[in-house]
């Protein structure tokens, strides 16, 4: 048996002119009319793959990157979502949410300690006793 996938996304748009100036396209840059199908083959497609083709039919349709990733990551951050999967997402990427800054502001500061502590060890100024 074989089976056979496409999607599919279409954007149609037309212009009509107002009563005052039938036929007339109001800028040289502007088109009265566009029409774009994308398509792909969607057997064995998967989530990223599908992401990546909408991302290129909204650049298409004249949406901007920064647009794009926001829709993308509002997916993922709000209410709908669950703050283990959201905390999923974080560990994946390497993402920190807002109520865990504070937790990592003070683990770095000891870290930071403890790297000075070690570096004025090994230049000689503080004995082994006062660790």
């Amino acid at each position: 048996m074989t089976y056979k996938a496409e999607i599919q996304l279409k954007f149609d748009s037309f212009y009509t002119p107002d009563s005052c100036s039938p036929g007339i396209v109001p800028d040289d840059d502007f088109l009265p009319e566009e029409h774009f199908l994308i398509s792909a083959p969607a057997e064995d497609l998967s989530p990223k793959q599908y992401f990546k083709l909408f991302e290129k039919f909204m650049l298409s349709i004249g949406m901007d990157q920064k647009s794009i990733c926001d829709g993308a990551m509002s997916l993922v951050f709000n209410g709908d979502r669950t703050e283990e999967e959201q905390r999923k997402v974080c560990e994946k990427y390497e993402l920190t949410m807002n109520e865990d800054l504070e937790s990592k502001y003070q683990f770095s500061k000891e870290a930071e300690a403890e790297v000075a502590r070690i570096k004025s060890l090994k230049n000689g100024m503080l004995s082994e006793e006062d660790q």
